[in-house]
């Protein structure tokens, strides 16, 4: 079993070093408390909660799982405790308003917790994460007097809440939900239907759950144009503090591959009470509110199995010992060399610190425009940063989700047969590791809105707008020698970027299909190049660290040695992508459905 250890001086380096926190939010007037002295000491207090309190939990959590009963759901044991604790600690208030009682820090300080509890215990951390999505998305679109009475009770964690979209019949097209909402006479809707998948859909954690549910009134448009957003509380509070039973049941949980300590519920409402979130018909719309919140906080999921993948795999190699190095023994003295000497588990290894440390960046520099976007004052800077947002936040989702799970992989792979046996908890990683591509959007729809929505559709303005703040930073003068010896490598990939979204936009014009056989392909390639960027840019600030004779001679050389490998080979997995992209739809779309399986009868 891994010992989870937060990852403190990576996180200080990422923000302080790479992207200058402390200067961003000196320039926004609401940061003007959150001083270096006090993040560090609250990174250090999440830290401590998330290895003691979380951690252990992590592997009995999965072998117990969650219990169905008539009544509720029950978690496993220790998990309402470790709830209680994080409530009375203040974790779910960190960054809501003061108001509500919230410390109203920025926005990007929950993603440092999001990392911290996720890789901790993916599965209890989605409880109070999917409160957060759910309060936003309260605060964002609902009357004052829903706000007065809901959010102050999820902002102090004694209510937590959950999304609930996804019908057996209707997961991505949403057009096709047939939960039903009625108008009641005091301006509120009886909502009446069935959601499934619902994640911390149930729980014995809190007294209430705030579900976020879209439905469609009788006289709706088809389609998506149809679509209504409701505030339906498990129990209705009452004037008093009471809760009153509301017509919403847990009617069963899945037995699942991961995550098995975190309920996945069907939600049944039964002529529930809802209530109005923004206009009617426009449901979708304020959808994406939650929907790019948990969007963000899934690719940080991403980072938390790579990190968990990088530490266990990284004390089994040095410890385990299996035949001798290539090059002559490297421990003369014991049975055999350490696995870590053998070039195939240094792939292994290396891979999953360049992918997760360069997640790493990725997200903080994606939570960096984040604060912009709900801080700053200057609105040619707000802009900015919401376009960026738009066009990295689905390369952050689906990119950082398929090589968190690659590196999950690998970690069972570095611990050989014992990575398949449950003790080591890299199975379970991995397990945990695999809903990441499919949950709040599938990978293949984040590819689609990557490339049809924010490339295409906006002529590339979205795509141009990036590729100048990489062009600008490669332009300023350095005297780094890793930024002069890897520049050549990322202006052509960034060249041929351009290159490829041109063909794929000529086609298209003739083909639809095109957009859909290359999207995939074309965001692994995005998230490859923006991970290049980010890796020269944090390789430049070690380069500069360690000339200036740093004592942290180590951590700043492993940053450069890292940065080296990305580029000589990780990055190069872009050629085989570009091949993919440019081949066209023909191949891909040419087999008629029959043909798919041939010679068997398919019942």
């Amino acid at each position: 079993m891994t010992n989870y250890k937060a990852p403190i001086r990576d996180i200080h380096f990422v923000r302080n070093e790479v992207f200058d926190y402390p200067a961003i939010w000196q320039s926004l007037s609401a940061c003007e408390e959150a001083t270096p002295d006090l993040v560090e000491a609250i990174v250090e207090a999440m830290a401590t909660f998330c290895e003691d309190e979380l951690a252990p939990l992590n592997q009995s959590g999965d072998a117990e799982g969650c219990t169905w009963a008539q009544e509720g759901v029950t978690t496993p044991v220790g998990f309402k405790e470790a709830y209680k604790a994080y409530a009375e600690s203040g974790w779910a208030g960190l960054t809501s308003p003061e108001q509500y009682g919230g410390q109203a820090l920025p926005p990007s300080m929950e993603s440092i917790l999001n990392e911290f509890a996720g890789s901790a215990n993916w599965a209890w951390s989605m409880y109070p994460f999917l409160a957060k999505g759910a309060r936003a998305t309260i605060l964002a679109h609902a009357s004052q007097d829903l706000i007065d009475q809901y959010v102050p009770k999820m902002v102090a964690g004694q209510w937590t809440g959950t999304m609930c979209l996804t019908e057996a019949h209707c997961g991505t097209d949403l057009g096709m939900l047939r939960t039903k909402a009625e108008a009641n006479a005091d301006g509120s809707y009886a909502i009446t239907g069935s959601k499934i998948f619902i994640s911390s859909g149930d729980h014995d954690m809190v007294d209430n759950i705030v579900h976020i549910v879209i439905a469609r009134l009788p006289d709706a448009p088809p389609g998506t144009k149809g679509i209504s957003l409701f505030l339906v509380p498990k129990r209705l509070p009452g004037a008093d503090d009471s809760l009153a039973e509301n017509g919403v049941s847990c009617g069963s949980i899945e037995h699942k591959m991961g995550i098995n300590a975190n309920a996945t519920c069907v939600i049944n409402f039964d002529g529930a009470t809802g209530f109005l979130l923004g206009e009617l018909n426009r449901g979708l719309n304020c959808m994406f509110t939650f929907m790019n919140t948990a969007r963000v906080g899934t690719a940080i999921q991403g980072i938390a199995h790579g990190e968990l993948a990088l530490q266990g795999a990284t004390k089994y190699a040095r410890e385990r010992l299996q035949m001798r190095s290539l090059s002559g023994p490297k421990n003369p003295d014991g049975p055999a060399d350490a696995i870590i000497v053998h070039p195939d588990v240094r792939r292994m290894l290396l891979t999953i610190k360049s992918l997760t440390e360069g997640n790493r960046l990725l997200a903080h520099y994606l939570s960096s425009f984040l604060d912009i976007t709900k801080l700053s004052e200057d609105e040619s800077e707000r802009q900015r940063a919401e376009d960026l947002l738009a066009l990295l936040t689905p390369i952050a989702k689906g990119f950082m989700t398929e090589t968190g799970f690659e590196c999950a992989s690998h970690g069972v792979q570095v611990f050989g047969g014992h990575g398949y046996i449950s003790e080591w908890g890299m199975e379970q990683n991995m397990r945990d590791a695999r809903i990441a591509m499919i949950y709040e959007g599938t990978n293949g729809i984040q590819a689609l809105d990557l490339l049809g929505r924010k490339v295409l559709a906006s002529q590339g303005k979205l795509l141009g707008g990036f590729i100048q703040e990489v062009s600008t930073w490669c332009g300023v003068a350095s005297e780094s020698t890793i930024k002069a010896e890897r520049l050549p490598a990322l202006t052509a990939a960034l060249a041929q970027w351009q290159t490829l979204t041109q063909e794929v936009g000529m086609k298209a014009l003739q083909n639809p299909e095109e957009v859909g056989a290359a999207s995939f392909d074309y965001l692994m390639y995005s998230g490859y190049v923006v991970l290049a960027y980010l890796w020269l840019r944090a390789a430049e600030v070690a380069e500069t660290k360690l000339a200036e004779g740093s004592d942290e001679s180590d951590f700043y050389t492993a940053k450069l040695e890292t940065t080296r490998f990305y580029f000589d080979r990780i990055l190069p997995r872009i050629q085989t992508l570009a091949a993919t992209i440019s081949v066209g739809a023909d191949s891909l779309m040419a087999m008629d459905e029959t043909r798919f399986v041939v010679g068997l009868e398919l019942d």
